[in-house]
């Protein structure tokens, strides 16, 4: 782990603790429980507004019909997407596709996204399924990436989305709460995804173990949509079981028209929806006084390009202790770092440059949506120019199943937020962490690169 000077960093309390107060872990999920209020530790019964499941939802259909049951209790609060082996690279996961279309065509689920409008996060936020202060729990570890939109957001196991198909209710523990607080803009070339990286960095892949991570702070307020999303996003790395940005005008903005998209898609597939609460009036923030675990403090001008080295995310370095490492891949993409901000810097670090020889850039968009706008906007168009293969908005090779496996012995830079040995389907491959930035510069070098050198 990096080693931090004082003046970047202080931890501790730094106001009274009131009795009283609340976190917003605790204020959401009082809500989602139907209480008043909830303790630290305390064990309650919740009833998300949304239940997340994607390509797995075959797997957990296996589970839930030991219920005994031919239909789910809340089809109207279920959200699938097909993201994870889009298109299907085998038989094995067409048929898997196959089985997920019956399964919500039998079962009346009208939040469905098909093959290619891309990543279960990245959609359900485009669709502003998930309002600021209510309960997503999803069947995938990165659902903590809602927290940036102030909503309490979860990854459970397969077994348990299959019970809340079939009781419409889970029992979570109520976490303890650490605070994240940054003050000041990041510097020109450092991200949100270095930020997130050095948190990581400082404090260990378990420093954040079944907590919720509030960030808060001038820094914070400051940073793009998409900028919220990655660093939310990275605490699941953290091992957090929820993650928090406090919502704003940019927020309530950004889901307003979410809510609008939505609104014509149930009109265009003939279904009515829900009378949603207005963004306004569902947002939870936490009270002064209220009891954290810890508090971090960052001066933002002091951070810095940030990489995670093979192979753990909590092997972090600077970038310059890394630099000229020669890589044969990089991607930009996943539910971390594949929107639009992330392609229109990569973009501009490759315009009027190639792709260096011997080395390959893949960029795989987050969503449909995503992918449109590069297009207008002519970043995929300079992206192609360059060299780069794009591909269909999903998962891509994060996972392993396809478009991107590496070679035995080849190394790998990428946006992405896990690096582990095999994680993207090779056992003898090296894979680092990075931000989109440092990705398409480094691909463009042929070895990891600053992209403040090119910029």
């Amino acid at each position: 782990m990096s080693q931090q000077s004082p003046s970047t960093l202080s931890v501790g309390q730094k106001k009274e603790v009131s009795q009283d107060a609340q976190t917003f872990a605790q204020k959401a999920l009082a809500r989602a429980a139907g209480c008043e209020s909830v303790e630290v530790g305390e064990v309650v019964d919740v009833r998300p507004d949304v239940v997340l499941s994607h390509d797995n939802t075959a797997a957990i259909r296996e589970i839930w019909q030991q219920f005994g049951q031919e239909l789910v209790v809340i089809p109207e609060r279920l959200a699938i997407t097909l993201d994870h082996a889009v298109p299907p690279p085998t038989t094995r996961h067409a048929q898997n596709h196959a089985e997920i279309r019956s399964f919500v065509q039998e079962q009346g689920i009208r939040h469905f996204f098909e093959v290619g409008r891309g990543i279960c996060h990245q959609v359900l936020s485009e669709e502003a399924l998930v309002l600021p202060g209510q309960t997503i729990l999803g069947a995938d570890s990165h659902t903590p990436h809602f927290g940036w939109l102030g909503a309490f957001g979860a990854g459970i196991g397969r077994s348990e989305v299959a019970a809340l198909w079939a009781t419409g209710e889970l029992w979570l523990r109520v976490p303890e709460s650490i605070r994240i607080v940054l003050e000041g803009e990041l510097p020109k070339g450092v991200t949100a995804k270095d930020f997130a990286l050095r948190i990581i960095g400082d404090w260990g892949a378990d420093g954040g173990l079944y907590t919720s991570v509030e960030f808060s702070g001038s820094g914070i307020g400051v940073l793009s949509i998409d900028s919220r999303m990655a660093l939310a996003n990275m605490m699941a790395e953290f091992g957090a079981k929820s993650a928090y940005v406090p919502p704003d005008g940019k927020t309530r903005s950004y889901l307003e028209a979410g809510l609008e998209r939505r609104a014509a898609r149930e009109k265009d597939g003939g279904t009515a929806e829900e009378a949603s609460p207005s963004v306004a009036e569902s947002q939870l923030f936490p009270d002064d006084g209220a009891a954290y675990l810890a508090t971090y403090r960052y001066s933002a001008f002091e951070l810095e390009p940030t990489v995670s080295c093979p192979h753990t995310v909590d092997n972090v370095s600077p970038l310059s202790a890394v630099a000229g490492t020669a890589v044969q891949q990089a991607f930009i993409g996943t539910c971390t770092n594949g929107r639009l901000e992330d392609i229109a810097e990569a973009a501009e670090i490759v315009e009027g440059r190639q792709v260096a020889a011997g080395t390959r850039l893949l960029v795989i968009p987050a969503s449909s949506l995503v992918l449109q706008e590069a297009m207008n906007r002519g970043y995929i168009q300079a992206l192609v120019a360059a060299g780069a293969a794009i591909g269909t908005p999903g998962c891509g090779p994060c996972m392993g199943n396809h478009m991107g496996v590496p070679a035995t012995g080849e190394v790998t830079i990428s946006s992405a937020n896990r690096n582990f040995r095999g994680r993207m389907g090779t056992t003898d491959a090296e894979i680092y962490l990075a931000s989109p930035a440092v990705v398409a510069a480094s691909a463009v070098a042929g070895r990891i690169a600053d992209p403040r050198d090119v910029m």
